[in-house]
C-alpha cells in the first residue's frame, strides 16, 4: 500500500447527507452544521464559498468541485456581499435568518432543497456527518477549503451522481454513499497533484528515493517489528542518515511515524470491524491488547474500547 492509498482508503460514508440545492438570486446560506467534510459540485449557475476564518472567498462555476473541511463555518452565496438568509445547523436543520421571507428555502421532494426545480443555480452536495467516516489523517492533510476548477477537474462520476441523486431505488442510499466516497477520492488525487495543494510533508516525501522507500515499507507491513537498522538496510543508507533525512522530510522520526500509523489503523479497525482488541493489536504490530491500549490512550486520550463505543 502506498502512502496515498493509505490516506484515501479512509472515506466510508454511512447514510451521508446528499442533496440537490436549488437557488435563485439573491441567495445566501450559512453552513454551521459542523460536519467533518462536505463535497460540493456546481451543476449550473455560479456560487461563492465564503469561509469565516478570514481567508478569501472562492468562486465555483459549472463543473467545479469544492471540498469544505469542518467544523469551521462558511457561507455559500450567489454574491459574497449577500447576507445569509438561512443557516444549516447540526442535524441538517434549516433556520431562517434576517429578512428571509417565510418558506424561502424548503424541501422540493426527494433529495432536493431550495426554491424551485427551475432555479438558475443548482449544486450537488454530499456531507459526511460523522468524523469517524473520515480518517483524522485525511482531515489533517486538507485545507479548510479547496476548489478544483473544471479546467483541471473532469470526472465521469459527476454526471453519474447527478443522475443517481434523484432516484428512489432499493439500496439507493448505499449507492450514493459509495459514489460520494469515489468522488472524494478522485478529487483528492487530483488535488494532491496540484502545486498549490501544499500536501503534507509525509506525502511529499514519497518522491525521495530513500525516505519514500522507508515510508512504503512501514505502510505495507506495519505489524513487522521494524527498527531503524532494518529500515536503513533496506533503504541502502546508514541508520543516522535515514533518521536524519526521514525526520527532515516527514517532520517526525521513523519510529514515531510508525507508532502514529499503527494507531491510526487500529482506530479504523476498532470502528469498522468486530475484531477483538487483541486481534487488532496483533494486526498493527502490538504484542498484546494491553500494549495497544497503553499506546492508544497516550495518543488519543481514551482506551480502544472507549473509542469503539463512541464510534458505534
Amino acid at each position: 500500500m502506498d502512502v496515498l492509498a493509505g490516506l484515501l482508503e479512509g472515506p466510508r460514508a454511512r447514510g451521508a447527507f446528499m442533496i440537490r440545492a436549488l437557488f435563485d438570486p439573491p441567495w445566501s446560506v450559512r453552513i454551521a452544521d459542523e460536519a467533518p467534510l462536505s463535497v460540493m459540485v456546481m451543476v449550473r449557475g455560479t456560487a461563492w464559498v465564503v469561509p469565516e476564518d478570514g481567508t478569501p472567498p472562492q468562486r465555483i462555476r459549472p463543473g467545479d468541485l469544492a471540498i469544505a473541511r469542518g467544523p469551521d463555518h462558511y457561507t455559500c452565496a450567489g454574491d459574497p456581499a449577500t447576507k445569509a438568509l438561512a443557516e444549516i445547523q447540526p442535524g441538517e436543520r434549516c433556520v431562517p435568518l434576517g429578512d428571509a421571507p417565510p418558506g424561502k428555502y424548503g424541501s422540493l421532494g426527494l433529495r432536493a432543497w431550495g426554491e424551485s426545480h427551475d432555479s438558475s443555480v443548482e449544486m450537488l452536495i454530499g456531507t459526511y456527518q460523522m468524523r469517524g467516516e473520515i480518517t483524522g489523517r485525511l482531515l489533517d492533510a486538507l485545507p479548510p477549503l479547496l476548489v478544483l476548477p473544471t479546467e483541471v477537474w473532469d470526472c465521469p462520476l459527476t454526471p453519474l451522481l447527478a443522475d443517481e441523486i434523484s432516484k428512489d431505488e432499493p439500496g439507493q442510499d448505499v449507492v450514493l454513499d459509495r459514489l460520494l466516497d469515489l468522488l472524494l477520492i478522485a478529487a483528492l488525487r487530483a488535488w494532491f497533484s496540484r502545486p498549490e495543494a501544499a500536501a503534507p510533508a509525509w506525502y511529499r516525501a514519497m518522491g525521495d528515493s530513500v525516505v519514500g522507500r522507508a515510508l512504503r515499507l512501514l505502510q505495507d507491513d506495519p505489524a513487522h517489528p521494524w527498527t531503524i537498522a532494518d529500515l536503513a538496510a533496506k533503504a541502502g543508507v546508514s541508520r543516522a542518515a535515514l533518521a536524519r533525512r526521514f525526520t527532515e522530510l516527514v517532520g517526525e522520526p521513523p519510529m514515531t511515524y510508525l507508532t502514529n500509523w499503527r494507531l491510526a489503523l487500529a482506530a479504523d479497525l476498532l470502528r469498522d470491524s468486530e475484531l477483538t482488541i487483541a486481534s487488532i493489536a496483533r494486526k498493527v504490530g502490538y504484542g498484546s491488547a494491553f500494549a495497544l491500549s497503553g499506546a492508544f490512550k497516550r495518543v488519543y486520550g481514551i482506551s480502544p474500547q472507549e473509542h469503539r463505543t463512541r464510534a458505534a
